[in-house]
C-alpha cells in the first residue's frame, strides 16, 4: 500500500478538482468545505508517505507497469516527502484562510477558484515527485496556468499582471523547454537517474551546458530570481488576498526545488563545465538577490510589494546555499526553503488580515491605524524573528547552515552577502512592527472578538511552525541529509 502513497497523494486534490465544476454548478456553497477536505486528506496522505520514507526508505513509482527510463517515474525520496507534506498542510492553512475572509474577494467565483487552487496544489506535488525532465516540464505548466488565473481573479488592474505573468512565464517554460531538449540530444534520454549515469562524460558538451544554461533562466524567471523578477511584485500586489499565501508560499519554491533537483540530482555537485563553474554562476545570482532584493523591500511603502521583494532576497539566499555545492550549504539551503515557504505564507496570511480588519495596505496606513489585535501582533513578532533569523525560529537555524555552508567553501563574499541581506531585512521588519505597535499595547476586546475563528487558528498555527521548526530542526534536518546523500555528497 505504502508505495501507492505518491499516486494517491497526487489524485486526491486532482479528481475533487475534476468533480468540483459538476458539484458546485448546482450547490456552489459546497466547494470551499469540499477542497478544504481534500487538502485534508491530502496531508494525511502526504504525512503517511513521509513516515514511510523515513523508516522504509525513498518510494520510486513506476506508472502503468513500465519501468524507467521508458517508463514514467516518480521519486518520493525524504526531500520530497517534507516538502509534499509542508505543501499540503499549508494549502490546508491557506483555504483556512479564504474561509476567513469570505466571499468578498471572490465574488460569484467561488467555483473557479477552488477548482483552481486544487489544480495548483496537485500540479505542485507532481513537480515535486516527477522523475524525468519532461513531466516536471508538464508539471510546472499546470502550476503556472493556475497561477496566472488565480492572480487575474478580481480582473480590472489584476488582468494586466496577470497577462505580464503570463508572458514572462510563457518565456521561462520556452527556455526551459528548449533546455530539456538539448539534454535529450545529448543523452537520449530525461529520466533524472539515468541521465546521472549518462552525464559524468559529458560535462564538457556545448550541448549539455547550454541545456543546463537555458533550464536555468527559464525556472530562474518562474522562481523569480533577481534580475527576472519583475513580474512578482504587481502579481503579488493586485492578486486576491485569499490567493497571495499560495503563490508566495508555494509556487516559485517549486521551480526553485526543480533546479535544485537538476542540479544535483541530474548533474551532480561536480558538475562544472571546461569553461563554465555552473556553482560559482548560482551563487553570483543568489548574491545578487538576497542584497538587492532587501534593499528594495526596504524602500517600498506598500506592504504586499514589500514583503514580495523579502520574498525575492530569500530565493537568493537559498541560492548561496545551493551554490557553494557542499552538504552544509545544500541541506542548510533545502532547510531554509522549508521555513521561508512558512514564513512567506505567514506574512501575506497577516497582510490579508490587516486589510479585512482594518483597510490596512501600506506603511502609512498601519501607522494610523492603531492596531492592537494580539493576534496579528504575536504572529508579526513570530515571523519578523524567523525572516531576520533569530531563534528559535527555523529562520535562524537555516541562515546559520547557509552561512557555514559558505565559510566551508571559503567564500566569504557569500558569507558576507547572508549577513548584510540579514542587516537589512532587520531594517523594514523594524519600520513595520514600529508602526504596529505605536498606538501601544493595551489590547482591544472588539479586535479579539471580531477576529474569525478560521483566521485565528491559520495565524496559531502558522507562528507554531515557525517556532517548531526551529526547536525541532535537527530532526527536519537529519532527513534532508539523507536525501543529499544520495547524490554523494
Amino acid at each position: 500500500m505504502t508505495e501507492h502513497l505518491p499516486a494517491l497523494v497526487f489524485l486526491t486534490p486532482l479528481v475533487t478538482a475534476i468533480f468540483m465544476p459538476v458539484v458546485g454548478h448546482r450547490h456552489p456553497t459546497v466547494c470551499r468545505p469540499l477542497a478544504l477536505i481534500a487538502v485534508c486528506c491530502m496531508t494525511v496522505l502526504s504525512v503517511a508517505s513521509l513516515w514511510s520514507v523515513s523508516v522504509h526508505g525513498e518510494i520510486r513509482y513506476s506508472f502503468s507497469g513500465w519501468p524507467p527510463p521508458g517508463g514514467i517515474e516518480w521519486l518520493a525520496d525524504s526531500l520530497a516527502a517534507t516538502m509534499i507534506a509542508t505543501v499540503s498542510a499549508l494549502a490546508v492553512l491557506c483555504l483556512l484562510f479564504a474561509d476567513g475572509l469570505g466571499e468578498r474577494s471572490l465574488g460569484g467565483r467561488a467555483v473557479p477558484y477552488y477548482t483552481i487552487v486544487l489544480l495548483l496544489i496537485a500540479g505542485i506535488s507532481g513537480a515535486i515527485y516527477a522523475g524525468d525532465l519532461f513531466n516536471v516540464f508538464v508539471f510546472l505548466e499546470v502550476v503556472s496556468l493556475s497561477a496566472y488565473a488565480l492572480v487575474a481573479v478580481p480582473g480590472g488592474r489584476a488582468l494586466v499582471s496577470a497577462f505580464r505573468y503570463l508572458v514572462m512565464g510563457a518565456l521561462g517554460t520556452a527556455f526551459y523547454l528548449l533546455g530539456v531538449g538539448y539534454f535529450y540530444a545529448a543523452t537520449g534520454t530525461l529520466n533524472i537517474a539515468d541521465l546521472s549515469q549518462r552525464l559524468p562524460g559529458l560535462l564538457d558538451s556545448k550541448a549539455v551546458m547550454g541545456g543546463l544554461m537555458f533550464m536555468f533562466i527559464g525556472l530562474a524567471i518562474k522562481m523569480a530570481l533577481m534580475p527576472l523578477h519583475g513580474w512578482l511584485p504587481d502579481a503579488y500586489s493586485d492578486a486576491p488576498a485569499s490567493t497571495v499565501p499560495l503563490l508566495a508560499g508555494l509556487v516559485t519554491k517549486v521551480a526553485l526545488l526543480v533546479w535544485v533537483r537538476i542540479l544535483y540530482w541530474v548533474m551532480g555537485p561536480g558538475a562544472n563545465g571546461e569553461t563554465l563553474s555552473i556553482f560559482t554562476l548560482v551563487s553570483a545570482f543568489g548574491i545578487l538577490a538576497s542584497v538587492a532584493g532587501a534593499c528594495m523591500a526596504i524602500g517600498q511603502r506598500d506592504l504586499k510589494r514589500m514583503f514580495a521583494y523579502g520574498g525575492i532576497s530569500h530565493v537568493g539566499l537559498v541560492l548561496i546555499g545551493v551554490g557553494q555545492a557542499n552538504q552544509t550549504g545544500l541541506t542548510g539551503a533545502m532547510y531554509y526553503l522549508l521555513n521561508d515557504a512558512v514564513m512567506q505564507c505567514t506574512l501575506f496570511v497577516l497582510v490579508g488580515f490587516l486589510a479585512l480588519r482594518y483597510g490596512v495596505s501600506s506603511l502609512d496606513d498601519l501607522g494610523r491605524a492603531h492596531v492592537r489585535n494580539p493576534w496579528a501582533i504575536v504572529t508579526f513578532v513570530a515571523v519578523g524573528l524567523g525572516m531576520v533569523g533569530l531563534p528559535p525560529t527555523g529562520g535562524f537555524f537555516g541562515k546559520l547552515r547557509i552561512l557555514l555552508g559558505a565559510l566551508e567553501a571559503d567564500n566569504n563574499i557569500a558569507a558576507g552577502a547572508v549577513v548584510l541581506s540579514t542587516v537589512i531585512t532587520l531594517g523594514y521588519f523594524a519600520q513595520v512592527f514600529e508602526r504596529l505597535v505605536r498606538a501601544g499595547s493595551e489590547t482591544d476586546a472588539g479586535d479579539r472578538a471580531e477576529t474569525p475563528w478560521s483566521l485565528r487558528a491559520t495565524m496559531a498555527v502558522l507562528v507554531a511552525a515557525i517556532v517548531g521548526l526551529g526547536i525541532w530542526n535537527d530532526q527536519v534536518v537529519r532527513l534532508l541529509m539523507d536525501a543529499t546523500a544520495a547524490v554523494g555528497m
